[in-house]
């Protein structure tokens, strides 16, 4: 039985139109990791942030509540030719987890990094595959930045490679009475990170092993899916889970936010 958590209540049109966000200024914060101390050291550099009144970036910043939470978190999700060897996979959802804030859903060095461009609100879902061996939590963190700012930490974390960081690794939703019930920390297994550049949205996932047993070398997606990989997680496909369900996660939130913006009066 799914377990599944309303986000916010919300009126049952299909295409609801999200209401529009106001504007808003951050302060954008050059995010610079130093290797060394696990907190590690943050460097920082000072620029204006402003979503100027974009009407496709302020119904992206509201998403997070105002549409429907199968249109979030679909409760199917098919990755055709995203398994190992280039198999179909699919995967469906377990439960929904209520949306909250940064610093209960992220770690707290993932919630450092992501602070130059703020945390609006975090909704998280977890999905399992078809053979039940898997489970995946998928998240999306939805920022109070504007463009110049997502494409900014989108650069960091591709230069300074922090997507790869094990101590950025997401944090997993296990829920009750399902194969995820066991699904904690210890049982991460493969992880991804997606900065969304042309959205103010962060789209992460996180596998492991549904059975519950403890990972005590996690990789990143890239890793376990690298071509002669061979740890249990590359074979397992866990890299190609967690890729696959944030992937199938990030197009239907794309594709969502397209149909709504072309909807809306110019």
């Amino acid at each position: 039985m799914e377990t599944t958590t309303r986000l916010r209540p919300i009126k049952p049109e299909p295409r609801q139109r999200a209401r529009t966000a106001a504007a808003a200024a951050c302060v954008v914060l050059g995010l610079g990791l130093i290797g060394g101390a696990v907190a590690g050291s943050w460097l920082t550099d000072d620029a204006s942030a402003s979503s100027g009144g974009d009407t496709s970036w302020s119904t992206a910043r509201s998403a997070w509540h105002s549409l429907p939470v199968d249109t979030l978190f679909p409760r199917t999700l098919q990755g055709r030719g995203t398994g190992p060897g280039g198999a179909d996979r699919v995967w469906t959802r377990l439960g929904v987890a209520a949306d909250g804030d940064c610093a209960e859903a992220l770690d707290p060095l993932l919630v450092r990094a992501l602070g130059p461009v703020g945390c609006a609100r975090v909704v998280r879902a977890t999905y399992t595959d078809a053979t039940r061996s898997g489970v995946v939590t998928v998240g999306m963190v939805f920022t109070e930045a504007d463009a110049e700012a997502m494409r900014a930490l989108g650069t960091r974390f591709a230069d300074q490679k922090l997507g790869g960081r094990k101590d950025l690794m997401p944090r997993t939703y296990p829920v009750a009475g399902t194969v995820a019930e066991g699904f904690g920390a210890a049982q991460r297994a493969s992880w991804t990170t997606h900065v969304l550049t042309e959205e103010p949205v962060l789209v992460y996932a996180v596998s492991g092993f549904a059975d519950g047993r403890a990972v005590h070398d996690p990789q990143p997606a890239a890793a376990a899916m690298a071509r002669g990989a061979t740890t249990a997680v590359a074979e397992a496909g866990l890299g190609n889970d967690a890729e696959g369900v944030a992937d199938g996660v990030e197009r239907a939130l794309r594709v969502t936010l397209a149909d709504l913006t072309e909807e809306k009066p110019r």
